[in-house]
Parts: structure tokens; C-alpha cells; sequence
């Protein structure tokens, strides 16, 4: 409410286009990362995709952590603060930025004006999402200057990277930080949002139009009745595979592209097999299966940016690393939901299929292997006798227990460890 009346103009007005902040307690959000909103990740994002020495990095985030950033002075373009290092007399550390125009602040301020939630939620110290590319108001890699009185030359220094660090909780703590560096304090924004809000709201209420006539549905199908409805077409035939979902132009103020491709891509693909099955095939799967499976259906080994990113998103979603999801990806590509079974479950399996395996390798000239439970085990290659009666070969690095799948499964020991052996 003092925010609104200071907008209002009925309070005493003051320059607050610099702001001090006291040393900022450190602490990491849950998931590990540094800040805790998705604009002070975004932050620290530009900090790190920019830097060419992760270990400066490193140093900056443990300085960051033990509170070795002193009260911290932003200005439009400018952020200041003194890092203490090794040496006694602590540093000046400054990061200068990029600021605004006034075609990129009509910009933002077009596009936070445009709904009304999106001033709700500027006004609750929160950002809209649909703002995130708007003017570009979030820094992108090399946007972020460092300078530092150390006579380090990295790019960033670490007393730089630690300032950067700490920069990231004030813009958790408080989004309008970010508009001061770009160029505007808190009290002249909040006074244009509502002068542009209420703008809106009066031209809207103008041109409301008028009422459209209408007619209770009951009259408008017992006149239709009457005259006699005309018989359904014929159902389309069904096409042999799920289409492939639309490719639109880019926009900087719509979702990620990738994951409305996979959505769209996912929804075909459900749409189909409940079309031709009657059944939907993802009904009965677990969370974690379905992210599995949305993983394994995206292309990519999980070294482009976008792979890295699904993986990401989907593993912190379920409590689990992107290296979780990559290994139950593997195993759902070689064999599908029983294949993840496979990786996650070990079972005793009854007397039969699995007692005569090993002498059967043996018999081969194949390495002899190790029994426990579903699983025959050697130095570097393993199998594993699944519930569908089919063997599924795994390799790890010799003398160690990290097992990955690979090859196809088949219903043949023998077979599936000559598969690992390329023979």
C-alpha cells in the first residue's frame, strides 16, 4: 500500500535510483543452485555461461558462501560492492551492465501492462514469466561486466564472480533490483504501471461491446429436431503414424519452444494409439516412468543445450540428477518399461532359464560370470534376466558398480553377451 501511494504521488517522493544492501546472508535454494527464483538462476546463468575459468567460479561461489561480500550499492548500470580476499584491505568489485533505452523500458512496460496479473504479481516482488524475454531485460552471457582492484586478470575474477553471486539473492529477495540496474528505480516504475493500468482499464470499459443476443440452447436443438438433422459423416480414416506438431516462427515472448514441441509431439502421439486401441498407452505409468519416457523420445544423447535442459527439468522435478534420468533413459530405449524395470528391480528368478545360463556360457568360450539374484556379473559386462524371459546386457568400467545398458535384449544368453562383445 505505501508502494501505491508513493506512485500516487501523495507521499514524499525520494531518489531512489541507489539503493545500499547490508551483507547479504548466504544460502542455496534446495535444489542446490545458487539463488532461488528462475530470474536470479537466470543471472547467475549469464554469469557462468560467460566465464572462461570454472575454477575462478568455484572460488567466487565459496567466497559468496562464507560471507566474504560486504554490503552491497546498485546504481542504473552498476553494481559495487568490497569482497574481502586473502589480503587483509578488502577489494573494490564492481559489475557494470547494459541499461534500458526508452524504447526497450516501452517495451516492458507494454507487455507488463498488457494483463492484470502481470502487475499483481510485479506488485507481490514476483516476475511473470512472459516478461522474460521482453526488451531484454534479463542479462545474456557477456552482458555482465566485471572489474575488480585485484590484480587478478581472469574473466570474471573470483571476487567478481562471488559479488555476481550474491547479486543473484538481492534479485530473489527483490525483482526491482534488476529494473534499478537496467536504468529505473522502483518509484518511478510502480507509478507508470499504475498510470498505464488504469489507462487500460478505462479504455476497455469504453469499448466493451454491447450484449450479444442469445437463445436458450433447448429452443435453438428442438428447431434444429424439427427440420431434421442431417446424418454424421463417415469418421476419417486413421494414418499410419502420429503427425508431426506445426513449426511456427520464433517469439521471444512465448514458451520454450522445446517443450511445446514435445508437448505437441506427445499429445499426437497419445491421440493416436488411443484412436487406434482405444487405450491409452502413458495412463498406467508412474511420474517417473513418464519422464523416462519423455526423455527417451526427444533425440539427442544429452549433450545439445536443449537434451541437457529436458533432463535437467524433468530429474530436479522428481527428486532425482540428470545422470538418474540418463541411465533410465538407456534402459528404457533398449527395452521400454520393462527395461526400466530391469535397471531399477533385482529379483530371484525360479530355477530354470537362469541356472542354465552360466553353463551355457561357459560352453561358448565366454567369460565366466558371477551370479546374484537375476544377474550374472563379470568385470566389465554383466546380464540381466528380466520378468519377460529375455536376457539384457549392461557394461561399466572394469572393477566398478556402474552398470549401463547396452545392446538389444534377446532370449538367448549366449547371444545377447556376444552382442557386448561385438562378435
Amino acid at each position: 500500500m505505501n508502494r501505491v501511494r508513493a506512485a500516487r504521488g501523495t507521499a514524499p517522493r525520494h531518489d531512489d535510483r541507489r539503493r545500499s544492501f547490508p551483507q547479504v546472508a548466504p544460502r542455496e535454494a534446495p535444489d542446490g543452485r545458487f539463488a532461488a527464483t528462475w530470474w536470479g538462476n537466470a543471472w547467475v546463468e549469464a554469469l557462468e555461461d560467460a566465464a572462461l575459468d570454472p575454477a575462478r567460479l568455484a572460488r567466487g561461489k565459496a567466497y559468496a558462501g562464507r560471507g566474504h561480500v560486504d554490503a552491497i550499492t546498485v546504481t542504473p548500470g552498476r553494481v559495487v560492492a568490497y569482497v574481502h580476499g586473502s589480503r587483509p584491505r578488502p577489494y573494490r568489485t564492481e559489475i557494470r551492465m547494459r541499461t534500458l533505452g526508452d524504447d526497450g523500458w516501452e517495451e516492458f512496460l507494454d507487455g507488463a501492462t498488457a494483463r492484470p496479473d502481470h502487475i499483481a504479481a510485479l506488485l507481490d516482488k514476483d516476475v511473470p514469466h512472459a516478461l522474460e524475454a521482453v526488451a531484454g531485460l534479463l542479462p545474456a552471457p557477456g552482458d555482465l561486466v566485471p572489474d575488480c582492484s585485484c590484480p587478478d586478470d581472469g574473466y570474471p575474477c573470483k571476487h567478481a564472480a562471488a559479488l555476481c553471486y550474491q547479486a543473484a539473492r538481492l534479485l530473489d529477495e527483490d525483482p526491482f533490483v534488476l529494473f534499478l540496474m537496467r536504468g529505473r528505480g522502483e518509484q518511478e516504475l510502480l507509478a507508470e504501471l499504475t498510470r498505464r493500468n488504469a489507462a487500460r482499464s478505462a479504455a476497455e470499459t469504453a469499448a466493451a461491446p454491447p450484449p450479444v443476443p442469445t437463445v436458450p440452447a433447448r429452443t435453438a436443438l428442438d428447431a434444429a429436431i424439427g427440420t431434421g438433422l442431417p446424418p454424421l459423416p463417415a469418421p476419417l480414416p486413421l494414418p499410419a503414424r502420429p503427425g508431426r506438431p506445426a513449426v511456427f516462427p520464433p517469439d521471444p515472448a512465448a514458451p520454450d519452444p522445446l517443450a511445446l514441441d514435445l508437448l505437441a509431439t506427445e499429445a499426437a502421439a497419445r491421440a493416436h494409439a488411443l484412436l487406434a486401441t482405444g487405450l491409452d498407452p502413458v495412463a498406467a505409468l508412474t511420474p517417473w516412468q513418464d519422464a523416462v519416457r519423455l526423455a527417451a523420445a526427444h533425440p539427442g544423447s544429452g549433450l545439445t543445450a536443449s537434451t541437457r535442459a529436458l533432463y535437467r527439468d524433468l530429474a530436479h522435478a522428481l527428486d532425482r540428477t540428470p545422470t538418474d534420468l540418463a541411465r533410465a533413459v538407456a534402459a528404457w530405449r533398449q527395452g521400454g518399461a520393462e527395461g526400466l524395470a530391469v535397471l531399477e528391480e533385482a529379483w530371484d528368478p525360479p530355477a530354470g532359464p537362469f541356472d542354465r545360463a552360466r553353463p551355457a556360457l561357459l560352453a561358448a568360450g565366454l567369460p565366466a560370470l558371477r551370479p546374484w539374484r537375476n544377474r550374472l556379473s563379470g568385470r566389465s559386462l554383466q546380464l540381466r534376466l528380466g520378468r519377460d524371459g529375455l536376457w539384457y546386457g549392461y557394461e561399466s568400467d572394469a572393477d566398478r558398480e556402474d552398470w549401463w545398458p547396452r545392446g538389444d535384449p534377446g532370449s538367448d544368453p549366449v547371444d545377447t553377451l556376444d552382442g557386448l562383445l561385438g562378435r
